[in-house]
């Protein structure tokens, strides 16, 4: 795959995987937020809902990188070094959908969610 930024772990030519945690979606689970690999373009759950999707996916695959997928942000975090991190602009869509609800998604998250996080 080539890496068009320059900088290794980020392909910013790649497109997000869809707009919610793909695994959540695949297994009628639910996220609190979502997080974008820079490499891959996977949508992940953060580290604070119940299955840290994110996270697993930059163990199991080896990409380190990730970038926050909530409207109006756009950190990086490294996984690897345990830091944020400076990263080029991604292809675009750069969030989830600003009318899909947090958490997400809509009718499967449980009514006492709170208590579920991480």
């Amino acid at each position: 795959m080539t890496q068009n930024s320059g900088t290794p772990g980020i392909d910013s030519s790649v497109p997000p995987s869809g707009t919610g945690c793909a695994e959540c979606l695949e297994h009628d689970g639910w996220w609190f937020h979502l997080r974008r690999c820079a490499q891959c373009g996977h949508i992940g759950c953060c580290d604070s809902s119940p299955a840290q999707h994110a996270s697993a996916h930059a163990e199991q695959t080896g990409h380190p990188i990730v970038r926050s997928f909530e409207p109006g942000e756009d950190w990086f975090w490294h996984y690897g070094e345990s830091q944020y991190y400076n990263g080029p602009e991604l292809a675009p869509p750069q969030s989830r959908p600003e009318d899909q609800p947090v958490p997400g998604p809509a009718g499967n998250v449980p009514a006492d969610w709170q208590q579920h996080l991480n």
